[in-house]
């Protein structure tokens, strides 16, 4: 867990906290389907320490109780669909009742985090190297800068193989790995990134003349009809762990939810988990792998 030192000052409420991530990433971006915002607290309890994770859950609960922290912030909401209950005989409901019973609150900020400039994908493609970047798919409601998904240009071209060793280098590690589909000593120079699953984007990809697109949870048959579509050409495909492409946002998130704090003359604590939340444990192989599976 990486912690960022505290600056001197008053520590503001939950609400003051909730304005700031308001301001830097608005709420109103968040899409229909989503729910984002706070899920327990009080608006009004003092905020002194933070922790900033992809995911709620019962790990990162558990690390958020135990460190003493006043303020769980995850990418992820816990609470998407409807419920009628918070009792303890479910593994959500059980970490609402923890997390109240702490007096630890906790905000979910997702797609609202996924638009801005400073949201996720523009984070991870900046750690990319992309320069002259634009919205993948533009915001309806909001600024220029806003969108999902980001498109942007390699200083130099590189090849495709060459540039997935780059992306594998700059996540974190996980079981999954990092995939590729495309010829990879093609060379490629304008990329488009969605941190997170973005399947549902590749008409935008196409549109945009990106030679590659770094994206997660890519199913079989929209990654198979892409690249049938593509005829063995451009877009080639990239295919991350969705935890690892949304991970590099979190150290990220906390040092500017510090400094804007800060700037309202607020001080806090924030820390950065960095507990692997990826579901998947361990990938297996045959010994005798098929090719392009080598054990």
């Amino acid at each position: 867990m990486t912690e960022l030192q505290e600056n001197p000052g008053t520590a503001p409420t939950l609400a003051e906290v909730v304005e700031s991530i308001d301001a830097l990433w608005p709420f109103s971006l968040t899409e229909e389907w989503d729910r984002t915002g706070v899920v327990v607290g009080r608006m009004d309890k003092p905020v002194r320490s933070i922790l900033v994770a992809v995911d709620p859950v019962a790990d990162v609960v558990t690390q958020a109780i135990e460190g003493g922290f006043d303020l769980l912030i995850t990418h992820h909401p816990l609470l998407l669909k409807g419920v009628n209950s918070v009792s303890d005989e479910t593994a959500k409901g059980e970490m609402v009742m923890r997390l109240a019973e702490a007096g630890c609150a906790l905000v979910c900020t997702h797609t609202n985090a996924d638009q801005p400039e400073g949201g996720v994908s523009q984070i991870l493609a900046d750690i990319l190297g992309l320069t002259e970047q634009r919205p993948l798919a533009p915001a309806k409601n909001g600024p220029d800068d806003a969108g999902i998904g980001r498109v942007g240009v390699l200083a130099e071209p590189v090849s495709l193989a060459s540039f997935a060793q780059r992306v594998a280098r700059s996540l974190p590690r996980v079981a999954g790995g990092v995939r590729v589909a495309g010829d990879l000593q093609a060379e490629v120079r304008t990329v488009a990134v969605c941190g997170g699953a973005g399947d549902s984007l590749f008409d935008d990809v196409r549109a945009s003349g990106a030679d590659v697109y770094v994206t997660s949870d890519l199913r079989h048959h929209p990654a198979s009809e892409a690249r049938e579509t593509a005829r063995g050409g451009t877009p080639f495909l990239i295919d991350t762990a969705h935890f690892a492409s949304e991970w590099v946002w979190v150290p990220f998130a906390a040092q500017a939810l510090k400094r804007h704090l800060a700037s309202r003359g607020l001080s806090v604590q924030a820390a950065v988990s960095e507990l692997v939340t990826d579901p998947w444990d361990a990938v297996f192989f045959p010994e005798r792998g098929a090719a392009g599976a080598e054990s």
